[in-house]
């Protein structure tokens, strides 16, 4: 046997998991489209009634009003296509210094239409902002799952705490994101990172989940080194090489 046979599999598995992880990543994309564009049109409604006042109002100090309307719903639209578009093209599989708190941030902008939209309230407690060396568009797409499932778990609304903090004992950065949802059941809790087990029941158009969402996040965290605690959901990624 030659080193290629041994290296070809190996290949072959590692570009099917990059598969995986960029057709569940769009499939997140997909779920956060409509209220993406139900923001987008709020921002154009925002644009266009700005400049017709600032149009049609003389008084300078108004028009200064209209405009500074105008340019920070650009400035919305752009860190929100920005971001989608980030999101959604990033296959780049190697590792960055990263600001964890940011990246949750800049998670944050994509999902915040959809969390308001569902009455979920969002509260962010950053102990620090600790530096680790992550794959960033990995660490987003754990984060866009997680919240995404945390949303479909409280379809009456309810309360979403993310938490960042530097854990010294074990050097490592530590995300916590937890809700008030309905749980999972007990005797399903050892299934939940199986592939395609899901518990989630088809909406009223035959869509429920896929079964990969938390899978491919336990691929991506032991990947990092770290652990992921079902209970708290909480993530764990070594801070450096």
């Amino acid at each position: 046997m030659t080193s290629e046979d041994v290296l070809a599999p190996v290949s072959e598995t590692e570009a099917l998991r990059q598969q995986l992880l960029q057709a569940q990543r769009l499939s997140s994309v997909g779920e956060l489209a409509s209220s993406i564009a139900h923001e987008f049109n709020n921002i154009l409604t925002t644009i266009i009634n700005s400049a017709k006042l600032g149009s049609r109002n003389q008084n300078p100090a108004d028009k200064q009003v209209a405009f500074e309307r105008i340019v920070k719903a650009g400035q919305r639209a752009a860190a929100i296509a920005g971001g989608m578009l980030g999101f959604a093209r990033k296959g780049a599989t190697h590792r960055q210094h990263c600001d964890i708190a940011q990246l949750v941030e800049e998670v944050l902008i994509l999902t915040d239409k959809d969390l308001s939209k569902n009455r979920v309230h969002v509260e962010t407690k950053f102990h620090a902002r600790p530096m680790a060396w992550v794959v960033p568009g990995h660490i987003e797409q754990i984060l866009v799952n997680l919240i995404l499932n945390a949303r479909q778990a409280m379809p009456n609304g309810g309360r979403l705490k993310i938490e960042v903090r530097d854990n010294t004992e074990t050097d490592t950065a530590e995300i916590k994101v937890s809700d008030t949802g309905l749980g999972i059941a007990p005797d399903q809790l050892r299934m939940i990172f199986e592939p395609f087990y899901t518990t989630k029941q088809p909406d009223e158009y035959g869509r429920g989940g896929t079964g990969l969402g938390l899978s491919v996040c336990r691929q991506i965290i032991e990947q990092h080194q770290g652990a992921f605690a079902s209970r708290a959901w909480s993530a764990r990624a070594r801070p450096s090489p």
